[in-house]
């Protein structure tokens, strides 16, 4: 099974930060992962602070297997008191999941989080575990056996306290109106990512808002358990000339979602398989070459322009109005799970063409870079494989 996880957060309105901090860690030689969700005191700087101290240590303590209670002593021991209410305070969730189903979880202030299998909500046991420091602080843990299709949803108190004092919602949107709209988006759209999931939840809390406004940091985080989506890319020609055909046939029957990244790429395959090659001139957005099309290929683009681009996308974000083909390779990439790269290690003497921008650096620095992120940032499975 693989472990879809996404994080959606909005900050409370008029504020410059978030006061709540999410954090998460794969660990693919163990099959595990570690998020943490933690909700600072108050709102803005001061919260943020609260926050990213008690996730980051949080994490850190899970990682090394440390005594649950033991950490959670030390973490809210060492928080920053604040100077106006005199007192230092950071809720937090934190679960550590193995790819088999293995589940354990910690909570401690935060809204109990919501476990849905086959479509119904399940109430698990827990025990309790009592702060030895602060006498109203209350670690409850559980230990849960997940199977495909299951899903855990955490949220910050900004997600069930919303609308609170409304005429509608005297009370907020709580735990269980956030459970009917959850059921209600999941029976409509049983596949729901946990992106997509995660981001439901926070527009449910703002809008529930009687002026739209968020009036508390407002979290949610959706760890989803289901089969991975794999994909296969091919960049670059490979180093034995020989061996194309074999590459070309063994990335064709992938049942993976399959790229191609290069123009070179793209006509080995062509001329390996007899297929040809379609470039789609219409969808030619700024800069970039367009996309071109091959039956029984997701996406060819070019090289590396577009993987440089991509690599910018990921790493800062995607800012133009043109949905280009680096665009579409982003696509591409983020709706995978488990992606792997062949990457050919023939040298391209195009690469050294002295028009290329000089910022443009070699084939496979640029996948490597472009693994990294995928890996630190969007927490995807990336394997390299030299050809």
């Amino acid at each position: 099974m693989f472990i879809d996880i996404d994080c959606a957060q909005e900050k409370k309105y008029n504020q410059n930060t978030y006061g709540d901090y999410f954090l998460s860690k794969r660990y693919p030689d163990k099959d595990t992962l570690i998020a943490v969700l933690s909700d600072g005191l108050g709102s803005g700087i001061k919260a943020n602070i609260l926050a990213t101290m008690t996730a980051t240590m949080l994490l850190k303590f899970v990682e090394a297997s440390a005594n649950i209670k033991l950490a959670c002593e030390v973490v809210m021991n060492s928080l920053p008191v604040c100077q106006v209410r005199k007192i230092s305070y950071s809720t937090f969730s934190v679960a550590h999941c193995s790819e088999d189903g293995e589940v354990k979880i910690v909570e401690e202030g935060n809204p109990k989080f919501i476990y849905i299998s086959e479509g119904k909500v399940v109430e698990p046991e827990y025990t309790v575990i009592d702060s030895d420091t602060f006498k109203n602080r209350h670690m409850h843990v559980y230990k849960l056996k997940l199977k495909l299709g299951d899903r855990l949803i955490f949220c910050s108190d900004g997600v069930t306290q919303a609308g609170l004092g409304s005429s509608d919602l005297k009370l907020g949107l709580r735990r269980s109106g956030l459970i009917r709209f959850l059921l209600e988006k999941i029976k409509d759209t049983p596949d729901i990512s946990s992106s997509e999931l995660a981001k439901f939840v926070v527009r449910v809390a703002i809008n529930t808002e009687p002026d739209r406004k968020a009036k508390d940091d407002t979290s949610c985080c959706v760890i989803y358990y289901r089969e991975p989506r794999r994909a296969l890319i091919f960049t670059g020609p490979p180093y034995h000339q020989e061996k194309d055909n074999e590459y070309a046939n063994e990335f064709f029957k992938s049942s993976a979602k399959k790229a191609i990244c290069g123009g070179t790429t793209a006509n080995l395959i062509s001329r390996e398989l007899n297929i040809p090659v379609r470039c789609d001139i219409a969808r030619s957005v700024g800069k970039l070459p367009a996309v071109s099309h091959m039956d029984g290929i997701d996406l060819v683009t070019e090289g590396i322009l577009t993987l440089t681009r991509t690599v910018e996308y990921l790493e800062n974000g995607f800012c133009e109005k043109e949905k280009n083909a680096a665009y579409e390779l982003m696509q591409f990439l983020l709706s995978s799970d488990c992606i792997e790269f062949m990457v050919g290690a023939k040298l391209n003497q195009a690469h050294y063409d002295p028009n290329l921008p000089i910022e443009i650096e070699i084939r496979k620095n640029i996948v490597k870079k472009m693994a990294k992120i995928l890996e630190d940032k969007y927490i995807k499975r990336v394997t390299l494989r030299y050809i």
